[in-house]
Formats: structure tokens, C-alpha cells, sequence
């Protein structure tokens, strides 16, 4: 059975602009411009989702589409660094960061490691294959990133190797066996 996935990260917030992990704040007010236009080149579809957090649903929402909230979607758990930019958790120590961007199993942050990021993605992935059909889901760079490291079979360590803008969009498909990535669409 084949299936189109399109993952759509979301719109920049205060947060990506001031290179700071976030909260759950909203898209940025002048990105409704940016939506109109990807909302003009997004394909039909049969299902649409969007992470829980009200960035992602904004930006759905934002694209036209009637999505629904996917628990599995839902960004990285940054744990007490939620809201710091980088320098506040440079006051950490440089050692947590370090472990955090080199270890897929760390939790330095006490939040979700890499790789229970990848072990979250996968399934939902699965699930999206075997249903069939075009689904386009907005989500979380980090959660963008988790399914290209899955569908590639990259280890799990590439996952930072990966950037993923705001509005970027990552598209793959599915003969009903195996995942392939199509291509990524950054936006400057």
C-alpha cells in the first residue's frame, strides 16, 4: 500500500529566534504570510495531525488543515532546560550539553533522550505505512529529525547532524514495505 508522509515543522516562535529551547508559546504573528504560501503548495490528503503543542496546532491550523493532536508528535521533553537559551544552560556546565549532543542515551536535561525520541517516532511511523495513503503532520524539528535517522536506519547519533528550519518539510514515502525519504524542503 503505498503512503505520502509530508512532516511540516512548525512555524518560528520567540523561542527559535532566540536560539532558546521552548516553552509552549505560539507561532510568531508575522508568519501568517509564510503559511499562506505553503498552505498553497501543501498536497490534498486523507489524514492530517499535529503535535500537542500549541505551536504545532497554530501552524496546522495556520495551514488550513483540520489536524488531529498526536500524542507521538509531540516535541523532545527538554526537562529544567525548557525556555533557557544556550548560555543559561552553559551555567549547567559544559559537560551535560556535551553528554546530551554526544550520547543518544543521555538525559542530562532530566527530560526524553534521543533515542526515546527515535523509539516514539518508529511506531508511529509504522502505524502511518500500514494505514496508507497522504498524510501531512505538523510537528517539531526533533521529531522531523527522528524519522529521517529511522527511515534511513542511520544510527542514532546522526540525529544532530540534521537541521531542521521552521516551516522545513521533510516528505517520504512507502511501497507498503520500507520507508524512503523523498527529499527535505528547507525555507529561508
Amino acid at each position: 500500500m503505498l503512503t505520502r508522509l509530508l512532516l511540516v515543522a512548525h512555524a518560528p516562535t520567540s523561542a527559535t529566534r532566540a536560539a532558546a529551547f521552548p516553552l509552549d508559546e505560539e507561532i510568531e504573528a508575522d508568519s501568517a504570510a509564510d503559511l499562506a504560501t505553503l498552505r498553497e503548495c501543501l498536497p490534498s490528503s486523507d489524514r492530517s495531525y499535529a503535535g500537542p503543542e500549541r505551536r504545532a496546532r497554530q501552524t496546522a491550523e495556520g495551514l488550513g488543515l483540520e489536524a488531529e493532536t498526536q500524542l507521538l508528535l509531540g516535541d523532545i521533553n527538554l526537562g529544567r532546560w525548557r525556555g533557557l537559551n544556550f548560555d543559561q544552560m552553559l551555567e549547567e556546565g559544559p559537560e551535560a550539553i556535551a553528554a546530551w549532543t554526544s550520547d543518544p542515551l543521555s538525559r542530562a536535561h532530566g527530560g526524553e533522550s534521543v533515542a526515546e525520541v527515535l523509539a516514539r517516532v518508529a511506531p508511529w511511523l509504522d502505524r502511518q505505512r500500514e494505514e496508507g495513503g497522504r498524510v501531512v503532520a505538523v510537528t517539531h524539528p526533533a521529531v522531523i529529525r527522528a524519522a529521517i535517522v529511522t527511515v534511513l536506519g542511520a544510527p542514532a547519533s546522526s540525529f544532530w547532524r540534521i537541521d531542521i528550519a521552521p516551516l522545513a518539510r521533510a516528505e517520504f514515502r512507502s511501497d507498503g514495505r520500507r520507508w524512503t525519504l523523498r527529499g527535505i524542503v528547507a525555507v529561508d
